[in-house]
């Protein structure tokens, strides 16, 4: 139900891109040209065909036309003299200020809100990532129901699936899309409760939990497949990795962990797909520990960074509590003024300053080891006295603690090691 605006023609459409910057948000540390790259970045992302992009500054909204009246007209002939077929608005229009932009300039218009889901339309590759974007993109769709439609004023009779007589085809469409949301939230449901068994069985065999979280293309995936060596997508596009990723990672000290890979936060990200993805998100809150990966070199780090604590804490997590360690990726592409600059307005004043480089693979072991130096804080060293023969009960010390040393006493086996809590009250229910 939902167009596919990049499919409408054999050849990639025509694009213009334009960001208002609203006087109230000046002061926000938001650089205007970072933010139109970005939005450029975006629609790339659906692989138009991008002829030109403007930011522009705007006193107040215009409630009919979110712009004014001026530059409407201004920007209509630089429209039709390139040959512009879509305007993507990097802002959160409402459907009457989206249908008038499109009376005005006689465009396709969508705004950010649209834009995303279209890349995310694209992009999900689960069952799972598939029914949340769709659930998202039929919410979106249905407010806009007004404009979306050439034939709403039309009447015709019912049938036993169009509903009764003179029932209109606007209220045939939001009726349609109103049960499809019904069936995609209900298979949501079920996703839910098996995401809350898997989380169960992972309880009975109590891996840490790790999870990587940050801006778009702050380089997460990048992190994860240079610590772990999986092959997840990493790639310089915004809104690379859509579903989430899962892997047992052992530690060099030889503590293992479940390292977790998650979607990329946005600025004004659509309150549709905060709802919609809340259960991807649910692995972040079951998170022992949460890796904030910072795009160092962007000129917008800290406006990111602020965007992705606004996240958290609508999740109702602490963005500032001891669990989460900020990283600096793509500090290769630093000076040393920039470093210092950072280390100035670093977000979490009390944790360790980590600099690295996923993709050159720099600064991985302070990662590491930053990792087990969590972790060994909810540790204690205790000895156990084995019999030589239980083999099961060595192999859980040596998967789930740090082994320092074994004795032999004749037929006992003297096992000193580091466990967790939740380590140690495990191995006591199964095998003390």
């Amino acid at each position: 139900m939902r167009e596919k605006i990049h499919n409408q023609r054999p050849e990639p459409t025509k694009t213009y891109v334009l960001y208002p910057q609203i006087r109230e948000h000046i002061n926000r540390a938001i650089d205007p040209e970072a933010r139109l790259e970005e939005a450029c970045g975006l629609a790339l992302a659906i692989h138009i065909d991008l002829v030109d992009s403007k930011w522009i500054k705007l006193r107040e909204i215009r409630p009919a036309t979110f712009i004014g009246g001026g530059l409407i007209e201004e920007l209509g002939p630089v429209f039709a003299e390139k040959g512009i077929e879509l305007v993507i608005v990097d802002a959160n229009l409402s459907p009457i200020q989206q249908r008038n932009l499109e009376e005005k300039w006689n465009i396709k218009v969508i705004d950010r809100t649209g834009l995303i889901l279209e890349i995310f339309g694209e992009r999900a590759s689960t069952a799972e990532g598939r029914l949340q974007v769709e659930l998202a993109a039929l919410q979106y769709q249905k407010s806009r129901l007004v404009r979306s439609w050439t034939h709403l004023e039309r009447q015709r009779g019912g049938t036993s699936t169009t509903g009764g007589p003179g029932e209109s085809q606007l209220e045939i469409d939001k009726r349609l899309i109103g049960e499809r949301i019904t069936r995609i939230e209900k298979d949501l449901e079920k996703v839910k409760q098996r995401r809350a068994l898997h989380r169960k069985s992972r309880q009975k065999v109590p891996y840490p939990i790790v999870a990587l979280v940050g801006y778009t293309n702050a380089g997460k995936s990048t992190l994860f497949n240079s610590l772990t060596k999986a092959g997840v997508m990493a790639e310089d596009m915004l809104f690379a990795t859509l579903d989430p990723t899962m892997r047992l990672y052992k530690l060099p000290s030889g503590r293992e962990v479940i390292l977790s890979d998650t979607v990329g936060f946005i600025s004004d990200l659509p309150t549709q797909l905060v709802a919609a993805f809340r259960a991807t998100l649910e692995e972040v809150l079951e998170a022992d520990l949460i890796l904030h990966v910072r795009d160092s070199h962007s000129k917008n780090t800290n406006a990111q960074a602020y965007d992705v604590y606004h996240v958290l804490q609508d999740l109702g997590l602490d963005p500032t509590a001891d669990n989460t360690l900020e990283i600096f990726n793509k500090a290769d592409l630093l000076t040393t003024d920039a470093r210092e600059t950072l280390e100035e307005t670093r977000l979490n004043k009390e944790g360790t300053l980590l600099f690295i480089s996923a993709l050159e693979k720099e600064g991985l072991e302070s990662v590491n080891a930053e990792i087990d130096s969590y972790f060994d804080h909810f540790t204690t060293t205790r000895t156990f006295n084995l019999p030589a023969s239980d083999g099961k009960a060595l192999a859980w010390l040596h998967a789930h603690g740090n082994v320092q040393s074994i004795e032999e006493n004749e037929a006992l086996l003297s096992v000193t090691v580091k466990l967790g809590h939740r380590e140690f009250s495990q191995f006591s229910q199964r095998f003390l």
